[in-house]
């Protein structure tokens, strides 16, 4: 589980990170995509500790990809959330993005 956020005494779930994940991407039109950092923000707050929920962002991310609920890519080619290279974007599954399919 996550670290608690905003000093709350019960951590983040992952089942809480995985439905902001997808309410963040659901809310954008394909082709756009999501900063991990966005999903981290809305669960922790700009002041609160959002960079401690990153991993487990990462983690929800690579689980909801396996799962072709998302796509997570750098510089637009799909990777594994959780592998190392530089930031990751999280959208649309890929071919729901090429044929502009809104989640809704």
């Amino acid at each position: 589980m996550a670290k608690p956020m905003n000093g709350a005494a019960a951590p983040v779930k992952p089942a809480e990170i995985a439905a902001a994940i997808q309410s963040l991407v659901c809310a954008r039109a394909a082709p756009a995509t999501v900063c991990p950092s966005e999903v981290a923000r809305r669960l922790a707050g700009d002041d609160g500790p959002w960079r401690a929920l990153m991993p487990a962002v990462r983690e929800a991310a690579a689980a909801l990809a396996r799962d072709g609920r998302i796509a997570v890519t750098r510089g637009g080619v799909e990777v594994d959330a959780l592998a190392p290279g530089g930031p990751i974007r999280l959208g649309h599954p890929l071919l729901e993005r090429q044929a502009g399919f809104h989640h809704g």
